[in-house]
Parts: structure tokens; C-alpha cells; sequence
């Protein structure tokens, strides 16, 4: 078991729970005179990785989208040249506090999938370690409140502190595997969240009638998913929730569509049932083969209310409206942009 000399990171952040990790690790790195480096996956040239060196520790962080790590992760992976080095797998889950404990979110096959594709290539993974970090999605929950977050990050700062002190003496570490038999369990979520769902949080987005035009959510995209439309931010299907535009938005101009997404499940809801009663005229017992349909119906629907959301929103009278069916634009819902100035001011 030897000691390690040299580590390079690579990590994937929209508001900053991986990069918070990554930066960590390289302090504790700094403290032990580990030579550290830190590259960010959205900006870094794959074809300089075929230089790494063969002693090289090599440690991947990224957050965890629908119980798998996001596309942009797992293409970083899958491009990743063949090797012999030592790889540790890390991941930022969705971390919440009840009293004085931290409730764990569930790593899905995020660990398990990367694992098989850097092994195919000749690595050797030496660690699977989750972070409970503060929840971001703030399309699903509100924000967490300033204490809550400063109690997660101080606990995560002591485990990346206390497993840090392992992998860096040349020890494995798979903590993950205590989630093993959850993770598993909900596998079948994650492979649905990968080829379905995400096509459809990508379309939660929108910039209302606040909105300046700056381009600063176009040009920071770490997935180049938002493109200008009509002198608007317009989200594709490429977006990844990652949450960085509505972290970074100078305006909080950006809401996630809470009152499209309701309206649309009403109306496929209604089609559906016409469609196979009075159209079709037939009584279909299987319940796959109704949210086949209403699965359909919804990504197509989605996409053309979607476009006209889009175009309503140059109408500020309409555009108000709209906003005012985001949860996002209420102040009980809170901002996760609060979170990442307290990031930098927490002290341990």
C-alpha cells in the first residue's frame, strides 16, 4: 500500500456541491504536499487526457441527476481513454436535516455503471464515496434554509476530511456499498430518468418577463442547452437541471414551470381518456399500456405548450401571469443563489 504522491480531479458542478468537494480535497491534499489538480469536465479537452500520467490518482465528482450521474458525466467517462491508473468515483446527492442528522440521498446506479465503463477500459476503481450536500432542485422542493445548509457543509467537510485522510494513504474506500441494496432497488428510476425524464425537467425552465436579455445563462450553460429565441433564453431538450442558470441569474429571473407542467398532465389526462373510450372505443385493463399513452401525448403536448409559453412571455401583462403560477417566484420557495455566497463564507 503506498502512499499517494499525485492526484488530478475532475468534477462536474452546476451550483457548486461538486466543485465545493473537489476544492476540499485539494486543501486537505495541499496539508499532506499531494500534488493537486482540479479540472472542470464541462470545459476540459478530452484529448489532453491521454498524457496522464500512470501514477496518477484519479478521482471523478459529480452530482447526482435521477439516481444516475447526468449525460455530460457519463460521456466525460465513456470518452475516458483506456488506462491502468487508480480511480475514485465520487458523487454529490440531495442532503436534507432532520434535527441533528443528515438524511442521505441514493446514489442509483450512478457508481455502479461508471464503474463498469472505467473497468472495461483497464482502471482500477479503488472508491465509490457520496456526499450528502444540500439539495438544489429547486423544480421539486423549496430551498434549504441558511442553518440547514451550513449544518450539511460542515458535516460533509468532516467526512471529506476523514475519507480524504484514507485515499490519500493508498487505502480503498466504498462507503457507497452500505446504499447498495436502496441503490439497486431504485435502479429502475434512474434508467427511466436517463431516457425519459430528464427531456422533460429540461423543459422546466423559462426566463420571465424580469429578464434582461444579458445571455449570461446562455453563455455559462456548462451543457450548451440554452440558446436564444426570439431575444429569449429558450431551454432544449440538451438541459440537464443542473439548476447553474437560475444560481447564476443577475435578475432571478428564471422560474421553473410548475403551472405548465400541471396544465399539461390535466389536458394528456383528458385526451387519454377520450382517446380510448370515444375514439378508439376499447377498455384497456393494462396500466403501461395508459401511461404509454399518456406518456406521448405529454412530450408532445410539453413541447408545443412549451414553444407557446415561449412566445406568450413577450406579453408582459401574460407574461406576469405565468410567472405567477411558478412556485419559484415566491419568496417562501427561497433561492439556492443565497446558498452559494454562504458557501464561501463558512468557516470550519
Amino acid at each position: 500500500m503506498n502512499e499517494i504522491k499525485k492526484i488530478v480531479i475532475f468534477y462536474f458542478s452546476g451550483t457548486g456541491n461538486a466543485r465545493q468537494i473537489a476544492v476540499w480535497l485539494s486543501e486537505f491534499a495541499a496539508k499532506k504536499s499531494i500534488d493537486c489538480q482540479i479540472f472542470n469536465i464541462a470545459t476540459t479537452d478530452q484529448n489532453t487526457l491521454n498524457s496522464l500520467s500512470k501514477n496518477l490518482l484519479v478521482i471523478i465528482i459529480s452530482p447526482v441527476h435521477g439516481f444516475n450521474f447526468p449525460k455530460i458525466t457519463l460521456n466525460f467517462i465513456r470518452h475516458f481513454p483506456k488506462g491502468k491508473n487508480r480511480i475514485v468515483l465520487m458523487n454529490t446527492r440531495a442532503g436534507m436535516k432532520i434535527a441533528r442528522f443528515v438524511t442521505p440521498g441514493l446514489s442509483g446506479i450512478s457508481f455502479m455503471l461508471s464503474s463498469l465503463i472505467l473497468r472495461a477500459k483497464g482502471y482500477k476503481i479503488v472508491g465509490q464515496i457520496p456526499f450528502d450536500m444540500p439539495s438544489n432542485w429547486l423544480s421539486i422542493h423549496p430551498a434549504l434554509n441558511e442553518n440547514t445548509v451550513k449544518f450539511l457543509y460542515k458535516k460533509n467537510y468532516k467526512r471529506v476530511e476523514k475519507h480524504s485522510n484514507k485515499i490519500f494513504s493508498g487505502k480503498s474506500d466504498f462507503l457507497a456499498r452500505r446504499d447498495l441494496v436502496q441503490d439497486i432497488l431504485i435502479s429502475p428510476i434512474a434508467f427511466g430518468y436517463y431516457l425519459v425524464g430528464r427531456f422533460a425537467f429540461a423543459k422546466s425552465f423559462y426566463a420571465s418577463v424580469d429578464c434582461d436579455n444579458c445571455g449570461l445563462c446562455v453563455k455559462q450553460c456548462p451543457v450548451k442547452a440554452i440558446k436564444m429565441a426570439n431575444e429569449r433564453p429558450y431551454w432544449t431538450f440538451q438541459c440537464e437541471s443542473c439548476m447553474q442558470c437560475m444560481n447564476i441569474c443577475p435578475k432571478k429571473a428564471i422560474e421553473t414551470a410548475h403551472g405548465l407542467f400541471v396544465a399539461v398532465s390535466l389536458i394528456c389526462s383528458m385526451l387519454t381518456t377520450i382517446i380510448l373510450h370515444n375514439i378508439l372505443k376499447i377498455s384497456i385493463q393494462s396500466l403501461f399500456i395508459k401511461l404509454l399513452i399518456f406518456g406521448l401525448l405529454f412530450f408532445a403536448l410539453l413541447w408545443v405548450f412549451y414553444k407557446i409559453q415561449h412566445l406568450l412571455l413577450r406579453n408582459k401583462f401574460i407574461g406576469k401571469i405565468i410567472t405567477l403560477a411558478s412556485l419559484t417566484h415566491y419568496k417562501f420557495w427561497g433561492r439556492y443563489y443565497l446558498r452559494s455566497k454562504n458557501q464561501r463564507q463558512i468557516k470550519f
